[in-house]
């Protein structure tokens, strides 16, 4: 395949298993999601306790009806071996063992690659029937993606457009709470259903490259709408404004909320809403609807209510140059909702600096509602409280 990108030498791992072996970032990795079990799941925070009040369970009067047919039928479908790999309890420990890193270090769930076409059509209708057209059509694109970087370095091993798991948590239900869950490089999305409530969160996308040049998806292209909002922000502020945005000059190594960081400790840094303009504020909130509106409408609706109820404690931070073509990190922090954009160096590629050429996003619910964990205990509360 003819490429303007170059990928980097390196020994493939042969087949689909683990060597007896890692090497040690690896080997930290893959010991972090077995210590899951050991980390009991708190959440973003600010200081590592949690803000209680701030997501309701409630009748939203939404159906989510569509997710659970589609999810049925690609259960139904399935061999009864297929259907205990991709099935887990409700609160499973998988929905925390997700990881972008590409090596089999703790999949879990169907691997997409061992069904034929009308099984994955049928697991695509899962992510059809949750996400909205733009949010599909980002996921899809990230899986084609990932087919590009396989034919550029040969290494079967590691990329591939069907190198995903999926799994479903619990019993798909009108009135009791389940979720699914897809997994790997570059595509982690974690949707939980309480009711007629979708969180959404964590979700990791990202790509390298991100721009296919050449090969079976030449032109598919992902992330530019999420790249050209922040950086529109940051280029309309002043330079007092962008004084109060930076937070550090170089970028971090990856977005800080990544996989088996649950608990991270964060601190709102940057630029308030409040220091923002009319228009500025605009950008802002359009940067959040960019990711929320990777749901499906009606539920992307309800999120971003809920954001703009807590745009007052909400805050712009910038790391990095503004420079035309300088990467960057970008992130939207409120008590609601965590965004994070950053541009990494090659790990495929032989790109040693950052570029615009590999993108790593993640959106996630702070204060403990990731993995709809907060309505689901409300749930569980409910419950007991009438018997």
């Amino acid at each position: 395949m003819a490429s303007q990108y170059r990928s980097r030498e390196r020994r493939s791992t042969p087949g689909r298993h683990l060597p007896d072996v890692l090497p040690e970032g690896l080997q930290r990795r893959r010991d972090m999601a077995l210590d899951v079990e050991n980390t009991p799941f708190v959440g973003v925070t600010e200081d590592g306790s949690v803000t209680p009040g701030l997501f309701k369970l409630s009748d939203s009067g939404l159906s989510l009806e569509e997710p659970r047919v589609a999810v049925n039928v690609f259960l139904e479908k399935l061999t009864p071996q297929e259907r205990e790999t991709s099935t887990f309890p409700l609160e499973s420990l998988a929905w925390r063992q997700w990881s972008n890193i590409h090596p089999f270090l703790s999949r879990h769930g169907l691997l997409l690659e061992t069904l034929d076409d009308g099984g994955r059509e049928r697991a695509l209708d899962v992510l059809r029937a949750t996400l909205s057209p733009a949010g599909f059509t980002a996921a899809r694109d990230v899986m084609r993606l990932n087919e590009t970087i396989r034919e550029i370095t040969q290494s079967d091993a590691e990329y591939g457009e069907w190198l995903y798991w999926l799994s479903v948590m619990g019993d798909p239900s009108t009135d009791q709470p389940w979720g699914w869950q897809i997994d790997g490089h570059h595509l982690n999305v974690n949707c939980m259903l309480v009711g007629g409530q979708l969180v959404a969160t964590p979700a990791f996308l990202g790509s390298e490259p991100v721009i296919a040049d050449a090969g079976k998806y030449a032109g598919t292209e992902v992330f530019r709408q999420e790249e050209a909002r922040g950086y529109a922000l940051m280029r309309s502020l002043s330079a007092k404004q962008r004084q109060q945005a930076l937070i550090a000059d170089e970028l971090p190594g990856d977005v800080f909320t990544t996989a088996f960081r649950d608990n991270f400790e964060m601190h709102r840094e940057g630029i308030p809403f409040g220091d923002l303009s009319s228009s500025e504020q605009d950008g802002l909130v359009g940067i959040v609807e960019t990711y929320v509106g990777r749901m499906r409408a009606d539920q992307a609706a309800l999120k971003m209510a809920e954001v703009k109820a807590h745009l007052s404690e909400t805050t712009f931070a910038w790391i990095g140059a503004v420079e035309d073509d300088a990467p960057f990190y970008y992130r939207v922090h409120s008590p609601v909702v965590l965004v994070e954009f950053d541009h990494q160096s090659g790990t495929a590629l032989d790109d040693p600096e950052a570029s615009r050429h590999h993108i790593h996003t993640i959106i996630r619910t702070p204060n403990g509602n990731d993995y709809g964990t907060d309505l689901l205990r409300q749930h569980h509360e409910h419950g007991h409280a009438h018997g």
